[in-house]
């Protein structure tokens, strides 16, 4: 396909660099250190097997899921809608 100066192979690599991006970017939010035994938000108990998981947790599920949507803010895609809603 021309691309005009573009290389081969220019898309697929600025494809490739924004998606390995983005995977540094999580894995540099990820939690280090000691893991918590007791959520940082609601004092809930954090179950030995999550702990282990994933090493310096400091939120139970339910507080992480809420956190994790908080953070995410609003969906900017008509999920619900039909596909050919979207097309219009």
């Amino acid at each position: 396909m021309a691309s005009g100066w573009a290389g081969d192979g220019a898309v697929n690599e600025q494809i490739e660099s924004t998606v390995n991006d983005a995977i540094e970017r999580v894995r540099s939010q990820l939690p280090k250190g000691d893991s918590a035994e007791f959520c940082d938000e609601c004092d809930a108990r954090i179950p030995e097997a999550r702990r282990k998981a994933i090493p310096g947790v400091r939120h139970c599920v339910t507080c992480q899921a809420e956190l994790d949507q908080d953070a995410a803010g609003p969906s900017l895609y008509n999920r619900r809608g039909s596909k050919d809603s979207q097309l219009r």
